[in-house]
């Protein structure tokens, strides 16, 4: 700004000066200083017809050249006045001269500069409002529809988390190229925000086209990016929407585009998605969900159900919580439905401290011998006050530590590292026993099992469920059990569903077995009856295979 030959000078959305050129101040003297109003420097901004023009440009119209008035022996001003990313800039002119080539040059930078994006060279916010709304305008009703494509990628934050903003940054840019060298002629690209593209398309073929793209910028995030030496893998996600069927003005358009964009991740993410009413609906359920679930605890609407945990060959040596909620309306709805809800809007914990004390409170009217296990939240985990939250259940409860076992995956040792461990030692000093769940999905890196205090591996039911059949499975399932037993871990198989896949694990020498076969979820009052008949069908599946041999 202090080398500019332009009057140049930049507005925010109160229009108020932010940032001029020294010559501006050269030319206004004091009216220009930070903080200014516009029409302090541009009087004329106060009349009708100028501050029309103004005012249509500021709310995000097309850029504009404004003759300033003048008295008689005056020589002739003008301003050009154009969007920026926060306000507007204002370029203005004197005299009849023609520019010089370097000033000419200048001007074009300056206005580039306003409506791109600095870090990806695309065209930013600002510009790609404007082109959507003239895209929405132009179109009639024997013309072609205008196609929006709002592309997210995926695991962005991983790589900013993992590798730095330096890493991310570059990883922004060469995805704009990615973007940019899908596009063809009537395509044009946009960073809407963060790690979020847009991409309009005119003059097309829809929805076969619109579909293409998408479909060709699908395949293009499949390969990896090279940073700095190491192949980063991020994907991406694409809504697609079209105007005017979904949408009459660029705010309709977006929020159709962006509806398809939240079903394309839902369903898997790295596949585009196209709007249609039926995801609007699923949205509307959602938000009717979300708000019935901060409600429903204090309604009475959450409750437990308890998995019994067998030793083989018959001994129940505990059981484990369950969350289950019933909606007055709707009926019960799956965990994997409403939990992630839960941790998007920070409920978690209130939630998670609920389970826990009522989990532990279930325990204490069982055998002293029999363990509670109630699965962690990654948001529980990760909100710095568990521990304590923990240790005050227990002492408020009266339930021995060793009785009580958490459950957490994966996803939670993805987080922070030392602060893990630190909790993790912490939970280990109280006498908490530590699971890891779903072993053998995810990363399942054996470094987790060296530098965490695991009490309890537990297989995923992915591996069990075609144990009898499945050859890789059964060296998978034995290399763990062995692994884990080398290190001093008790194993527990989950998912198991038959008397072949108990009979196999128990002849592999699997510490515990839990699944339907040996005993459904149970409420609160049935596990007392559970316990008392004592499970007699690992014992039939142990007599069933001796007959079979």
């Amino acid at each position: 700004m202090a080398n500019t030959t332009e009057l140049l000078s930049f507005y925010d959305r109160d229009f108020c000066l932010t940032h001029y050129a020294t010559k501006l101040k050269g030319v206004y003297g004091g009216a220009v200083a930070p903080g200014a109003a516009v029409w302090e420097i541009y009087p004329s901004f106060l009349d009708a017809g100028y501050r029309d023009e103004f005012l249509r440009v500021f709310h995000g119209g097309t850029p504009a050249s404004i003759d300033l008035p003048r008295s008689s022996d005056e020589a002739p001003r003008s301003v050009f006045v154009f969007a920026a990313a926060n306000g507007v800039g204002i370029i203005e002119t004197r005299g009849h001269g023609e520019r010089s080539a370097a000033e000419e040059q200048e001007h074009v930078i300056l206005l580039h500069q306003a409506t791109h994006d600095v870090l990806t060279g695309l065209q930013n916010r600002r510009r790609f409002g404007e082109r959507l709304q003239q895209a929405l305008a132009a179109i009639g009703g024997a013309k072609p529809k205008a196609a929006l494509l709002q592309i997210d990628l995926d695991d962005f934050k991983a790589v900013n988390d993992t590798l730095g903003h330096g890493a991310g940054d570059t990883l922004l840019q060469l995805a704009a190229g990615r973007i940019r060298d899908a596009l063809q002629d009537g395509e044009s690209a946009y960073r809407y925000a963060g790690d979020e593209f847009a991409v309009i398309q005119l003059g097309k073929d829809q929805p076969a086209e619109a579909e293409r793209l998408a479909g060709s910028l699908v395949d293009a995030f499949k390969e990896p990016f090279v940073i700095n030496g190491i192949p980063v893998f991020v994907g991406s996600s694409i809504g697609i929407a079209f105007g005017p069927e979904h949408g009459t003005d660029g705010e309709q358009l977006m929020k159709a585009a962006d509806i398809a964009l939240y079903a394309a991740k839902t369903d898997g993410r790295g596949c585009a998605r196209t709007f249609n009413r039926s995801m609007l609906l699923l949205l509307e359920q959602r938000e009717n969900l979300r708000r019935n679930l901060r409600t429903a605890l204090e309604r009475g609407e959450l409750y437990l159900e308890y998995q019994p945990l067998i030793r083989p060959p018959a001994s129940v040596i505990g059981f484990e919580a369950l969350l289950r909620w019933r909606h007055p309306e709707i009926g019960n709805i799956p965990p994997s439905v409403f939990i992630p809800i839960a941790e998007a809007d920070g409920l978690m914990d209130e939630i998670g401290r609920w389970v826990l004390e009522q989990a532990c409170r279930q325990a204490l009217t069982w055998p002293s011998s029999l363990t509670v296990a109630v699965n962690l939240s990654p948001a529980q985990f990760l909100s710095g006050t568990l521990t304590d939250t923990v240790a005050q259940i227990i002492d408020a409860v009266g339930i021995r530590a060793d009785r009580l076992e958490l459950e957490i995956t994966e996803t939670v040792l993805l987080e922070k590292t030392i602060d893990n461990i630190d909790t993790l030692n912490t939970l280990n000093v109280l006498g908490i026993r530590i699971s890891l769940d779903d072993f053998g999905t995810y990363y399942s890196s054996l470094s987790y099992l060296k530098n965490f205090p695991f009490d309890t591996l537990k297989i995923d039911q992915y591996f069990i469920a075609d144990l009898e059949t499945d050859r890789k499975g059964q060296t998978i399932v034995r290399s763990i059990i062995n692994l884990a037993h080398g290190l001093g871990i008790s194993v527990t198989a989950e998912g198991v569903e038959t008397s072949a896949q108990a009979r196999w694990l128990i002849k592999e020498n699997c510490d515990c077995l839990q699944g339907n076969f040996l005993g459904r979820p149970l409420g609160a009052e049935a596990t007392s009856d559970f316990i008392r008949r004592s499970p007699l069908r690992v014992v039939r599946a142990m007599e069933e295979s001796n007959r079979a041999v």
